[in-house]
């Protein structure tokens, strides 16, 4: 069993930055895959940023150049560094962890609210 807390969000105007945080407990370790997805109200849950096993970053085109994704492993955290925020980053932030044969099973987290005023 994984156990992912996310902390971070908040309210920020146009052109702001945010760092979300999110602790993982449990049994995994470097290469588990850990990434950030977010869900706008009325659209489907999508990729903002995340490390694969072999520890390559992997970007949404909406973010390359703003957000960046880091992790340190010896307190199982990963990070999202959110830079230039726009309104259009509003969203239910949720951290993923990945564990299991293949990765194949999806852990996550309870979510943390981005807003962006414009």
């Amino acid at each position: 069993q994984v156990q992912l807390v996310e902390s971070g969000g908040g309210l920020v105007q146009t052109g702001g930055s945010l760092r979300l945080s999110c602790v993982a407990s449990g049994s995994i370790t470097s290469i588990n895959p850990m990434g950030w997805f977010r869900q706008a109200p009325g659209k489907e849950r999508e990729l903002v940023a995340s490390f694969s096993s072999r520890g390559s970053a992997n970007y949404a085109d909406s973010v390359k150049g703003r957000f960046t994704i880091s992790r340190d492993d010896a307190k199982n955290t990963v990070y999202l560094q959110m830079n230039s925020l726009k309104p259009e980053d509003t969203a239910i932030y949720y951290c993923n962890c990945k564990t299991g044969w293949g990765f194949r099973n999806d852990y996550w987290g309870q979510g943390t609210q981005v807003t962006v005023s414009s």
